[in-house]
């Protein structure tokens, strides 16, 4: 069993799901535009088209007023928090480019058939209430007090979680961790722990399309060029970064946050390792763009010390049974019932109902879930779990797996120190790769995208 992961980091996101309003000159009446899936031509009166085609995406459509909203949004939320931002068509540009990115993201999601359920949904906005420390219903009340519906808001957390499974999909999977690289890491790590640092550091990055040509190159070279030789007279980064940096943090002024360099791509750490704060780098080749990177800040970082890990470890074996569209949960209730019943009175043993009726991939082994550390498995279940004594068997257990009975085998303390540290190093090791695959992904769905833009003003 895996468990559950889902961000809660949804609620902030900078561009990727923000809504609001803005108005925009109504348009000249014009023919009606070709029949594109999701997409119906607006009512229209005598004088005027309520609303018209911006870009078309494959299949789907971005229309104007959705633009203006999205544009309308961030406006409000850089104003808020003292932010730069460029000149109107240039923060237009940004806005619309990131919301290509995304409407080819969530056609790709839907054509892998990834979903998300309203339970699920749920789940994820009361997590994301209980970060921020307030009850589903203020929130709710806050955001519309600033203008969002609760309905806008739930479909853009369930975009934000469906282009992360996604992704998940699509590059989590596939990042590998050696040993030797964990090992590597480590040492590395030990040798400069009485020097570690922090860097706070912002970012412009110019793309470089998929597949590019010898003159796109070149041609991105020559606008990163440009950046640079701004800078060096005095352009204020921040701004830089909103007019012309393709990142996603693009109209955060560019802002990357404080990093620990060991999760940095090793050429970024080396070149911001030569600068003082508030320097700038050269523009850095990577295969998604040309980055230019300042050094905000740099802080001296404590070396910690590993705390010891001694965790209880708890063997337990289940049998899980799945509602299907011919089984409800209340009759998968009912059956484990009487598997229970059975169990209890000694008419078949756990490894043979197991066998027989659980629907998880333990059911050859008994249900047999092996060795359980805390964290390994769903708050729903570890609940259930930690409150059994060994031998005992659970009431009926509902997860997001489906439901359970779980018995208790034995239990054991563990020093998972070792191991605590070695997953951590992995983990850094995974971050590290991750930022690069994740830009170089989208970057690659982008460019594979038809994308055809409707408004001359745009192009």
């Amino acid at each position: 069993m895996h468990q559950l992961k889902i961000a809660a980091a949804l609620l902030c996101a900078t561009l990727a799901g923000t809504a609001g309003a803005q108005s925009q000159p109504a348009a000249p009446a014009a023919a009606p535009a070709p029949a594109i899936k999701g997409f119906l031509p607006p009512a229209s009166s005598s004088a005027n088209v309520i609303d018209q085609i911006a870009v078309v995406v494959n299949d789907d459509i971005i229309t104007k007023n959705e633009l203006a909203a999205r544009v309308a949004d961030i406006v409000k939320r850089s104003r808020a928090n003292n932010q730069p931002l460029p000149d109107e068509a240039d923060l237009q540009r940004q806005v619309l480019e990131h919301m290509i990115v995304e409407k080819a993201q969530l056609q790709m999601a839907a054509e892998y058939g990834v979903k998300v359920d309203d339970a699920t949904l749920d789940r994820t906005i009361a997590r994301i209430a209980e970060n921020q420390k307030v009850s589903v219903n203020d929130m709710r009340n806050q955001l519309e007090r600033e203008g969002t519906t609760f309905a806008s808001f739930r479909e853009e957390i369930r975009n934000e979680i469906m282009m992360q499974r996604l992704r998940e999909h699509e590059v989590d999977s596939k990042i590998q961790i050696s040993d030797a690289e964990v090992d590597t890491f480590l040492a590395a790590e030990k040798a400069a722990a009485a020097d570690a640092v922090e860097m706070n550091i912002s970012q412009i990055l110019i793309r470089i399309p998929d597949n590019a040509t010898t003159d796109q190159i070149n041609a991105r070279k020559l606008r990163a060029d440009e950046v640079m030789r701004q800078l060096r007279t005095g352009a204020d980064f921040a701004k830089m970064a909103a007019t012309y940096s393709d990142a996603p943090d693009a109209l955060k002024g560019g802002e990357v946050g404080w990093r620990d360099p060991n999760r940095l791509p090793p050429i970024f750490a080396t070149e911001l390792g030569k600068l003082k704060p508030g320097q700038v780098t050269q523009p850095i080749k990577s295969s998604t763009g040309f980055h230019i990177l300042k050094l905000v800040d740099k802080r001296s970082v404590a070396p910690q010390q590993t705390a010891s890990a001694v965790v209880e470890q708890t063997h337990a074996r289940h049998i899980l049974i799945k509602p299907t569209p011919t089984l409800s949960a209340a009759d998968a209730r009912k059956k484990l019932a009487e598997i229970k019943a059975k169990i209890e009175s000694k008419q078949a043993t756990f490894e043979e109902m197991a066998k027989q009726f659980s629907t998880d991939n333990t059911a050859q082994k008994g249900g047999d879930l092996g060795w359980l550390s805390p964290g390994d498995t769903v708050p729903e279940f570890e609940t259930v779990m930690n409150t059994l004594r060994p031998g005992q068997l659970s009431d009926v257990v509902e997860s997001p797996f489906g439901l359970h009975i779980v018995e208790v085998l034995e239990r054991k303390q563990d020093d998972q120190t070792k191991q605590k540290e070695r997953m951590a190093a992995r983990q850094v090791l995974f971050e590290r790769k991750l930022a690069e695959a994740s830009e170089d992904w989208a970057r690659q769905i982008r460019d594979r995208a038809f994308v055809e833009y409707r408004m001359e003003e745009l192009r």
